[in-house]
């Protein structure tokens, strides 16, 4: 197998600003594995603001550690390489994604199945939510009439911008703009504290609010357990959980109702699969979601979705952001719903030069 990398930088028609960042780009590393004949691909996102991992060191990893891993490995040896990839190095979760979709998606073209086929899934169609970026109360109210125009029924607001009495306001006038029918969800990326997260939450309640996800720090499991026992909207951990080492963690303390599972955060497929698994045998609730990704990493993780149901509407925006696809081919979008490609594999066919 010959493992190449690419570095990429796609345009966003919209700033993605959360509490953590802004964005204008995505910035990504792909990973293309070839037998000769036929090419995987895999994606592994810059986010430094979450997992804290940049395009050199992951093109590092990959070059390094994991390609040494792999060598002499065949393509038909699937289960092998992936024990490899993740053995390869300590944390690295993007480069080892990157490389898990890669094998994953080698393996299906080589075959001559769909991803999600390959996963057992007959399912082509993911239906997905969809990001308003954090802003006054205007312009999010604004925002979010016209993602309804475009077809989305379920809208994650971010929050935690420090101030939770203004969040409150904020997403106050989103629903008010709205009307009653649309899913709310909020996102406060780690940007309240335990006390101010009871408070907005509890304010809003009477606003339909569908869950709130990492409303506290990270590490904080005892003070997401205590918004948890103290408001009635389910609480979704994201950057508190990267592997199951975490997730065990989490359902220890009681620290949240549900999980949101990302490939770049758990590294691949394969492990993403047993977080998920671990979540249903616990009775945590899921929801896979994405980095600021393209076509490559959410078409994965769509995929995954297709075998693997999780327990509400998932977050899978993120390629819907770019105002142009580094790639050729791959999923698309149809308002809420990501349709998966019919083609072998991701149904990527190369890069856009």
């Amino acid at each position: 197998m010959k493992l190449t990398t690419h570095l990429v930088s796609a345009p966003l028609h919209t700033p993605f600003v959360t509490a953590l960042r802004t964005a204008t780009h995505a910035d990504s590393l792909l990973v293309e594995i070839s037998d000769g004949s036929v090419s995987g691909w895999g994606e592994a996102p810059q986010v430094w603001k979450v997992t804290g991992e940049s395009l050199a060191g992951g093109q590092a990893c990959v070059e390094g550690p994991i390609a040494a891993a792999l060598d002499g490995l065949g393509p038909d040896d699937l289960t092998e390489a992936l024990r490899r990839v993740q053995n390869a190095a300590v944390g690295n979760f993007g480069a080892k994604c990157a490389v898990d979709v890669a094998l994953h998606d080698l393996a299906a073209r080589r075959r001559g199945q769909t991803l999600h086929g390959f996963l057992g899934s007959t399912v082509d169609t993911v239906a997905t939510d969809v990001t308003l970026s954090a802003g006054d109360a205007d312009a999010l109210a604004a925002a979010a009439r016209d993602r309804l125009a475009d077809g989305f029924d379920v809208l994650k607001v971010k929050v935690g911008t420090g101030d939770a009495a203004a969040d409150v306001a904020r997403v106050r006038r989103i629903r008010e703009a709205i009307g009653p029918g649309p899913r709310l969800r909020l996102d406060a990326n780690q940007g309240w504290t335990r006390r101010g997260a009871v408070t907005a939450i509890r304010a809003l309640e009477d606003c339909d609010i569908e869950l709130v996800e990492q409303p506290v720090a990270a590490a904080d499991l005892e003070g997401m357990a205590w918004v948890t026992d103290r408001v009635d909207t389910p609480i979704l951990a994201d950057e508190s959980v990267y592997g199951v080492r975490d997730l065990v963690n989490v359902i220890r303390h009681g620290a949240a109702d549900m999980v949101n599972v990302k490939l770049a955060k758990c590294g691949g497929l394969a492990p993403a699969r047993t977080l998920l698994e671990l979540a249903r045998e616990h009775g945590i609730q899921s929801v896979v979601g994405s980095m600021l990704e393209g076509p490559v990493g959410v078409g994965a993780a769509a995929a995954l979705v297709s075998a693997y149901p999780t327990s509400a509407v998932n977050d899978l925006d993120a390629a819907w952001w770019l105002a142009e696809a580094p790639v050729a081919g791959g999923i698309r979008y149809d308002g809420s719903l990501i349709r998966l490609p019919s083609a072998p594999g991701l149904g990527v066919t190369g890069l856009i030069a």
